[in-house]
């Protein structure tokens, strides 16, 4: 038996592999049962092609074997085994891949494909293990070979002992530092937990002897530990079956074991796509916001598998940003993974994948508010403020694929409707989708701005969070109808000429108030669309009362002001008041002035600058 040393090359590459290339140390447990699963399917290959063999799948598994006393791991498989020649090949240079040649060599198409791909996986092994050591017997030898290695200083190739074709990997795990227990791999529970987290779904049984609190036999009371061995892995998954075997609860099941969420799915997308790019996908439309959905916490993205084996837990380049509500995983064959196969290359295929996926969702969320309102409205009520933050974000880029699953409280219908419910409703003679805003519909309905609108009989869309008048600032328009805010200086809708006279009769009072209020106001005019209330604010500009309330009470402190205009009812008492002490009383009009202004203030919800005075104010007009 002579040392041999890595080649120079191979040997950086496994100090800096050790020590940098996996983010996790648990992932040597995913890699080496990722080998073995290989090694089992390099047989199923030949069978196929050579007659002398058979495959019978029964007889082909993965055991792991942890020895607490030893402070061993074993993985064991009944896969192809190497020779003396495939050992030095394959564990002697790193990065050289076996599968990869086998798969080259055996003209293996893309579809019946192996999983390792890169010949670093083994070396993970050095992230847990001080010696490393491998015993293996290949099909068709009758000899068995011992490849073992402490690290980097090199490995040995021997004649071993093994009765049965396979390969066995012995781990003598390092000792317990402060900020690593490496005895954890020993542990039952936790190799469980790591099997089911990232290889649940390689298809061979992965087995472990198990201990079980059974009841002792004639016995009512008393129990004993029994070892027996178990698969504890699912094999199958749930996205490879036949979507006709699957019911909603099988669904439901895994959406529950996959710990998605503690709420049922409203909703579950199976996509199955053989095309440019070869992909399956179950999503899951969920029913309730997360606790931490608008924190900073929340992680969106869907799991991602390559060949039933987890890559990544959240891959946030499948989901747009207005769709990370969305749960579920995708598994696919044809991804570009880099050498840790823990981080994708952004590539096409993955580019691919996460636009048929987009389109999907969205397609789901229409077929749900065509044939379920009840169950949309749901879904909405929880997530319709990430839908308007989507159209509103990256400058309206996605406004056309969210605009119809956008929904707003009704003043006619009074309930949630949709913009293409609003608009076939929509009188001839209406020229615009009218909407208010404000804390509730209750404060809303009471609004004075929205009195013509309703007396006209059109519709209005009431909104109450902060998001949805800089979204529908950004849509623009619906089916060719603008928007419009009941507080808007043009409503357009006919004037009447008689407040026309009253405007220029009065223009001179008018110009008093106005200087009354300074830089307060951009104008004091005739309103246009009071009926019962005496006053009202109205805006000019892209900035309404609502954004500049919203802008203002972010912490970067903003001083963002809307055009406001004062508008006076002609037809109120109040009117009358100021029109006697214009040109007698200047000292009670500037009164009257600034009390009509606060009031205004007040129905808009904004603060008044001095309350002291306000109060004053009204006290003197009650003497």
């Amino acid at each position: 038996m002579t040392k041999k040393q890595f080649q120079a090359e191979s040997k950086r590459l496994l100090e800096m592999m050790v020590n940098s290339i996996y983010s996790q140390k648990e992932i040597f447990l995913r890699e080496l049962i990722s080998n073995a699963s290989d090694a089992i399917d390099k047989i199923y290959y030949k069978a196929l092609t050579d007659d002398r063999l058979t495959f019978n799948q029964e007889d082909y598994y993965i055991k792991i074997t942890p020895d607490k006393d030893n402070l061993t791991l074993t993985i064991s498989d009944t896969g192809i085994g190497m020779t003396e020649e495939e050992l030095e090949d394959n564990l002697g240079i790193i990065a050289k891949s076996g599968s990869l040649a086998f798969k080259n060599e055996n003209e293996i198409k893309d579809g019946q494909d192996i999983i390792g791909q890169f010949g670093v996986g083994f070396y993970s092994a050095f992230m847990v293990a001080d010696v490393v050591t491998v015993v293996t017997k290949a099909l068709g030898s009758d000899k068995a070979y011992k490849w073992e290695s402490q690290g980097t200083d090199g490995y040995t190739i021997e004649v071993g002992e093994k009765e049965t074709v396979g390969t066995d990997i012995i781990l003598k795990l390092k000792e317990n530092t402060e900020d690593d227990s490496y005895d954890e791999f020993l542990e039952e529970y936790r190799l469980k937990t790591i099997v089911k987290k990232y290889s649940d779904f390689i298809r061979y049984p992965i087995k472990m002897d198990v201990i079980e609190s059974k009841l002792k036999e004639g016995s009512e009371d008393e129990y004993e530990d029994i070892i027996e061995e178990q698969t504890i892995n699912s094999m199958v998954p749930i996205w490879r079956k036949n979507k006709n075997e699957l019911t909603d609860e099988d669904y439901e099941n895994f959406y529950s074991e996959k710990r998605y969420g503690f709420d049922k799915p409203l909703k579950h997308i199976h996509i199955s796509v053989d095309g440019a790019v070869r992909y399956q996908s179950i999503l899951f439309i969920p029913e309730q916001i997360p606790y931490d959905y608008y924190s900073k916490e929340f992680e969106k993205g869907l799991e991602l598998y390559s060949n039933g084996v987890l890559i990544m837990e959240k891959c946030a380049d499948l989901l747009p940003d207005y769709f990370s509500f969305v749960k579920g995983m995708v598994d696919s064959e044809d991804l570009s993974l880099n050498i840790s196969r823990e981080i994708l290359q952004h590539d096409r295929q993955l580019k691919l994948i996460a636009k048929n996926i987009k389109k999907k969702i969205k397609g789901q969320l229409l077929s749900l508010l065509k044939d379920d309102q009840d169950s949309y409205e749901k879904f909405y009520q929880s997530f319709g403020r990430q839908l308007k933050y989507g159209v509103y974000s990256d400058f309206g880029a996605n406004k056309e694929d969210l605009q119809d699953l956008l929904m707003f409280y009704s003043s006619k219908e009074k309930k949630l409707v949709t913009l293409d419910e609003y608009v076939k409703r929509m009188p001839e003679d209406q020229k615009y989708i009218y909407y208010a805003t404000g804390e509730s519909y209750d404060r809303i309905e009471k609004l004075p701005q929205t009195e013509v609108v309703a007396e006209k009989g059109y519709e209005i869309l009431y909104f109450t969070e902060e998001v949805d008048e800089f979204a529908i600032k950004m849509l623009v328009k619906y089916k060719d109808k603008e928007f419009k805010s009941v507080s808007s200086g043009d409503l357009g809708i006919e004037e009447e000429e008689e407040k026309k006279e009253v405007q220029e009769e009065n223009k001179d009072l008018f110009e008093e108030m106005k200087k009354v209020l300074g830089d307060k106001v951009k104008d004091v005019r005739v309103s246009k669309r009071l009926k019962s209330h005496p006053v009202c604010i109205s805006t000019e500009g892209e900035v309404s009362i609502e954004m500049e309330k919203i802008i203002n009470s972010m912490p970067d402190n903003q001083n963002i002001k809307a055009d406001k205009i004062l508008e006076i009812n002609p037809n109120h008492d109040v009117f009358q008041s100021l029109k006697d002490s214009f040109g007698k009383d200047n000292e009670k009009l500037e009164l009257y002035t600034k009390l009509l202004y606060n009031q205004a203030l007040l129905i808009e919800g904004l603060p008044i600058q001095d309350p002291v005075e306000f109060t004053n104010d009204m006290c003197k007009v009650m003497k």
